[in-house]
This record gives C-alpha cells, structure tokens and sequence, in this order.
C-alpha cells in the first residue's frame, strides 16, 4: 500500500507540474503572438483609388510610450463623421479594409490602427483589452484634435470588438460602436478556448484558467480579470450594435447574447444565420454594410 500510495503521489505531482508548465506556456504564447508581416502602403492605395479617397500613415504614442501605427482615410466628401476601425487577435490593419471601404463611399473618414503587438505597432504584450482600451483612447484625442472630427464612432472584430467595448467607459465621445464576434470576459473565452482544443467539459477548464491568470498577474502584472467587455456594456449608455455569426465556433454567439442581456436598452443583438466568425461581411454583403451605415447616422 505504500509503494502504492507512494506512486499516486508522484502521479499527482507530476500532473499538477504538467498541467502548470502548459498553463505558463500557453499564457506566454497569448501574450507573444507571431506577428504577421507588416501592412503594405500597396493596400492603402489599392482602397484610396477603389473610393476616390486620400490616405495617409500615423502613428501616435501610447500612455506607455509604445508606438502605435495605422492608416488614416480621408473621403472625397467628408460627412463629419470618423469611424476607428479594429482588426482581431493574430491580424493586422488589413484585415478591416474591406469595411474601410463602404464606410468611405459614405463619406466617413477612417482609422484603421494596428493594436499593440501587431503589424507595425509596438508594445511587447498583447493584453486583451487592458492596455489597448486606453489605446484607442489616446487614437481618439488624434481624430480629434488633428482631423477635427464632429462625431466619432467605432467597428471592432473579435478581439478588436472585445478592446472597443472596453474602451467605451474610457472614451465617452463615441457616438455609437459596432461589435463583430466580441468575448463577454477574457475568462469565459479563455475556457472556450480550452474546450474547443479537449473537447472536455468547460467547467473543468475554471481552475486551469484561474492559475493562468495568477501567473500572468504575477509575471506580468496583468490582471485579466480587468478584461471584460461585460463589465463596460453593462451600465454604458452608448448604443451598441452586436453582430455575431450563428456558426461561430470560435467566439460561440453566446457571448454577444450575455452582452445583449446584460443591457438590452443600450445594445442591439444581430445574429446572421450560416455566418461563422467575423464573416458578416462576406456572408451579408449587401445587408451588412446597410446595417452599419444605419447604426451610425442613427446615432448623431
């Protein structure tokens, strides 16, 4: 019995080592993502003479010093209106040109930032929102004091949904934002992530999510804890248009329906059928830009 008590012991330590040796690994690969190569200027001016507009390169300094990049487009015919544009996790600037383009044909100026630790941006951690909320702030006080923006408003991709929700208590000038395929917490989707790879109950994931989110807090001084779009939306009064695929495996649409639950007066729920994740656009591309289009001048 106790050779026998002696081996479950070393088993039990063993799996605990495990489990907390993939659980720092996985946090450093959240944290460090590969960056795929920067935006060329061949895409802006591929968008520039689709829409007949001007563009220029900008970079602003973020409240820790990181040097943030993005593309500014100005419109043939400017309503007044500027539109701050946010790409998801893993992608770049270039990923939100195509709605970058139908918002110019309707005379929205726009600003397509790379989020920190992408593209051309720096910052050495991506933070899921901490960070990249007051970022947008700070891209904000720029449409605003060097473009003399009237009215501003905001489109977001997954990650660049969730970091827009989370800006909104931090910019209280946004005049109404759209969310594509947004996280509800970091924690909720941190556990998806874990079940879409075991395929394991959720529930068994919480502690191995928690012990991530100590490590990070320890080694990294990031409490992701703070990362919930949940928390931003619930007392917000700013109008906020969710879109969600109904076949999005990634993000589940769950996510936007907690959203949309937690503040049905200030937000409104889109669920496409057939559209997996972030492919409203291409799955509604007559419908989609018409929504957006809508949402905003709506909301002047």
């Amino acid at each position: 019995m106790g050779t026998v008590a002696q081996w479950t012991m070393r088993l039990l330590r063993a799996t605990v080592i495990g489990v907390a040796l993939g659980v720092i690994l996985s946090v450093g690969n959240a944290l460090h993502i590969t960056r795929r190569p920067q935006p060329l200027a061949e895409a802006a001016e591929a968008v520039s003479r689709e829409t007949g507009s001007s563009w220029s390169d900008v970079h602003v300094s973020a409240l820790d010093g990181a040097r943030l990049s993005g593309w500014f487009f100005k419109p043939i015919k400017p309503n007044g209106s500027a539109v701050i544009l946010l790409h998801g996790v893993g992608d770049t600037r270039l990923g939100t040109l195509a709605h970058a383009a139908f918002l110019l044909q309707e005379g929205f100026s726009i600003l397509t930032p790379d989020l920190r630790g992408h593209g051309a941006s720096g910052g050495e951690l991506i933070t899921y929102g901490l960070k990249e909320a007051s970022d947008v702030h700070t891209w904000s006080n720029w449409l605003f004091q060097n473009q003399h923006a009237q009215r501003l408003y905001g489109l977001g991709e997954s990650l660049g949904a969730a970091v827009l929700l989370q800006s909104i208590p931090k910019e209280p000038r946004f005049r109404a934002v759209v969310a594509e395929c947004p996280f509800a917490t970091f924690e909720e989707v941190a556990s998806d992530r874990m079940h879409q790879f075991s395929r394991m109950p959720r529930p068994i994931f919480w502690p191995v999510v928690r012990f991530g989110f100590l490590y990070a807090c320890m080694r990294y001084g990031l409490d992701f804890w703070q990362a919930s779009p949940a928390a931003a939306i619930r007392s917000t009064a700013v109008p906020v248009l969710l879109i969600h695929g109904a076949r999005d495996t990634n993000i589940p649409p769950y996510h936007s329906e907690e959203l949309h639950a937690l503040n049905p007066k200030a937000t409104q729920l889109w669920e496409i059928p057939g559209a997996e994740h972030v492919a409203g656009l291409s799955q509604e591309p007559e419908a989609y830009p018409r929504k957006v289009i809508a949402w905003f001048t709506t909301h002047r």
